[in-house]
């Protein structure tokens, strides 16, 4: 029988790291962390206990792409997601977790779906644009806020601009630098964060760091072409985790 301390860090650690490659320029993957860790504890539980790694990963991450964004995009989209943000917090009360995790799911598997339809044929890129940008960084910050995964619908936005492989990852990282430092300040008054967490982060912090480094170290390294397939393969599998995750705890409930 597995201790509860060796259960919890075996779930953690992978958790962990996960995190720290999302933030080395491998986007999606970051949003399996809160599920891994929901299978030891609560979800609250797991996403309050991981927004510091988040927090943490990102600042490397930022360190890694300081040269390497796209301004208009992050101009664009912050305070849309601030909003989100806002509204996730305002309304955490009355919000349900699993409603939110279900509409991210459907939002990327949609998106999935269009990409499969349309494959082969020529679409022009769709230059950054002030109203989309608005819209979907709302969705990002409140998703995001909610059960941290805000990922599904950035790529809404961001995909179709067809960006530079470091220039997209980049614009991603140092975005979702901002959000969860944000997110920082909710979750404290609501009471997701805890000192008593503080032994619990500082083993964390090291592997999750570790993995930050290997991503950007894969990121640079991918083919273009091969790097963006694995972006749209991760979209499809963590929104189709999403969506039964979703779809099951409503009929559940």
């Amino acid at each position: 029988m597995i201790g509860a301390d060796v259960a919890f860090y075996l779930a953690a650690l992978p958790a962990a790291m996960l995190v720290g490659l999302s933030k080395g320029g491998l986007p999606i993957v970051g949003m399996l962390g809160v599920p891994i860790l929901a299978l030891v504890v609560s979800p609250v539980q797991a996403a309050g206990l991981l927004l510091p790694i988040f927090v943490v990963s990102d600042w490397f991450g930022l360190w890694a792409y300081r040269k390497e964004f796209s301004g208009r995009n992050l101009a664009i989209l912050v305070p849309g997601a601030v909003v989100g943000i806002g509204l996730g917090w305002l309304t955490a009360a009355h919000v349900s977790e699993d409603a939110v995790t279900l509409l991210v799911g459907l939002i990327g598997l949609a998106f999935v779906a269009d990409r499969i339809r349309t494959a082969g044929h020529a679409r022009p890129a769709r230059p950054a644009d002030v109203p989309r940008g608005l819209f979907w960084g709302a969705i990002t910050g409140f998703t995001s806020f909610v059960s941290h995964s805000g990922a599904p619908p950035y790529q809404m936005y961001a995909l179709p601009q067809r960006l530079p492989k470091m220039v997209y990852a980049g614009t991603s990282t140092i975005f979702f630098t901002i959000v969860n430092a944000v997110k920082l300040i909710p979750y404290w008054a609501l009471g997701q964060l805890s000192l008593a967490n503080l032994k619990t982060m500082l083993v964390l912090f090291p592997p999750a760091i570790a993995a930050t480094w290997i991503g950007v170290h894969l990121t640079r390294r991918l083919p273009e072409v091969l790097f963006f397939r694995l972006v749209m393969t991760a979209l499809a599998v963590v929104s189709v985790k999403l969506t039964w995750d979703g779809a099951g705890a409503l009929l559940a409930g």
